[in-house]
C-alpha cells in the first residue's frame, strides 16, 4: 500500500510553507547513463481488502505486482520484498525482518538485497506493488528529476497534493545514510512510519495524479479495472499484457498493424486480417526479430493486399471476336 502522507518539511520547502515542485517533461531527458536499482514492496497485510493478497490482484488481466515490475524492467537489479511467487520476469527475494516489520524494515532489506552487487546503482526507484498506472515513462522521469537535480529524493504527489514515498527514487547513499541512523536511534526499524526516514531527505516533488493512484480498497480495483477498458487505453492495455504473457519485449508501430490488418479485411477478406498479421509476426521473428523486421514485413503484406484489391476490383477487359 502506498503511504499516502503530507508533504513533509524537507529541505527543499520555501519559506511560505509551499513544497518544491519538479518541471519534469514526459519527454524528459534520457536517463540511460543513469543505472538505477529497483525495490518493491508486496508485503503488506492488505486490511482494507478483508486481507487479500493484493500483489495478485489483477487489473487488465495482469497481477498488480507484474504490472510495477513491467514499468521498472530497466533496473540493474530488482527486488521484491515478500514471499517469492511466480512473475512474470526474474527479480530478487528479500524478506523485512521481522515479517510485517512495516515499510522502513521492508526497503531496508530490500537494500540489502541490492548491495550484493559489485557497484550498487546510485539510484533506487522504491515501489508499493498496488500501482495499476505505474509506467515505465514515469520511472523515467522520476530518475531524470533525481538526476539533474540537486536533491536526494524525487517523490510523486497524489491528487490531493499528498506525497507518495513509495512511488519515488531516491539517491541510494542517502537512504542507507539514513536507515542506519534511524536504526542506531531507535535500536531497529520495525513499525517505524515512512516520515521518519523520509523527513530528513531534501525531496523534489512531481505531480502525477495518474500514477500515483493505489488500490487500497475494491473500489479502488473496480476504478482501476473500469479505467483501462475505457476506449483511448484498452488497446495499449491489450497489447502490454498480451507481451507480457507471451513473454515478448518488443515494441512495434500498432498503427501499421492495424493498417495491415483494415487493408486485407477490405481488400480480401475479413478473416484475412488477423491471419495477415500473424503471418507478419512470424516472418518478422524468423528474420532479424526486430521491429524494423515487422514493419519490413507490414509494409510488404499491406503492398500485396493493396494489389490483391486492385486485381479484383479493376473490370477485365472484354473478351475479342475470336476468343474461344
Amino acid at each position: 500500500m502506498t503511504a499516502s502522507e503530507p508533504a513533509s518539511p524537507g529541505r527543499d520547502v520555501p519559506y511560505d510553507g509551499a513544497p518544491a515542485y519538479a518541471d519534469v517533461p514526459r519527454d524528459a531527458v534520457s536517463y540511460a547513463d543513469a543505472p538505477y536499482d529497483a525495490v518493491v514492496l508486496a508485503g503488506g497485510a492488505a486490511r482494507r481488502l478483508g486481507g487479500v493478497d493484493k500483489p495478485a490482484v489483477r487489473v487488465g488481466g495482469r497481477p498488480l505486482l507484474d504490472r510495477v515490475l513491467a514499468a521498472c524492467a530497466g533496473a540493474r537489479a530488482t527486488v521484491v520484498v515478500a514471499e517469492p511467487r511466480p512473475t512474470a520476469r526474474p527479480v530478487r527475494w528479500a524478506r523485512e525482518e521481522p515479517p510485517g516489520g512495516g515499510p522502513v524494515a521492508a526497503l531496508d532489506a530490500g537494500l540489502r538485497r541490492t548491495a550484493s552487487q559489485d557497484v550498487p546503482a546510485e539510484f533506487t526507484v522504491v515501489f508499493s506493488a498496488d500501482l495499476p498506472f505505474l509506467e515505465e515513462d514515469t520511472v523515467r522521469r522520476l530518475v531524470t528529476a533525481l538526476r539533474t537535480g540537486g536533491a536526494e529524493g524525487a517523490l510523486l504527489v497524489d491528487a490531493d497534493g499528498r506525497d507518495q514515498p513509495l512511488v519515488a527514487a531516491y539517491r541510494t547513499a542517502a537512504l542507507r545514510r539514513e536507515l542506519a541512523v534511524l536504526a542506531d536511534r531507535h535500536g531497529g526499524l520495525a513499525g517505524l512510519p515512512l516520515r521518519r526516514l523520509t523527513g530528513s531527505l531534501d525531496l523534489t516533488r512531481v505531480p502525477d495524479p495518474l500514477a500515483s493512484f493505489d488500490c487500497d480498497t475494491w473500489d479502488d480495483i473496480a476504478t482501476a479495472r473500469a479505467r483501462i477498458r475505457e476506449h483511448g487505453h484498452v488497446l495499449d492495455e491489450w497489447i502490454s499484457a498480451v507481451k507480457d504473457e507471451l513473454g515478448i519485449d518488443l515494441d512495434v508501430d500498432t498503427g501499421v498493424l492495424l493498417d495491415l490488418a483494415r487493408d486485407a479485411a477490405h481488400g480480401v477478406a475479413r478473416p484475412a486480417a488477423p491471419l495477415t498479421t500473424f503471418l507478419v509476426g512470424y516472418a518478422a521473428a524468423r528474420g532479424k526479430g526486430g521491429p524494423e523486421a515487422v514493419a519490413e514485413a507490414a509494409r510488404k503484406a499491406t503492398a500485396l493486399a493493396l494489389r490483391w484489391e486492385e486485381d479484383n476490383g479493376s473490370p477485365q477487359p472484354a473478351p475479342g471476336p475470336d476468343a474461344g
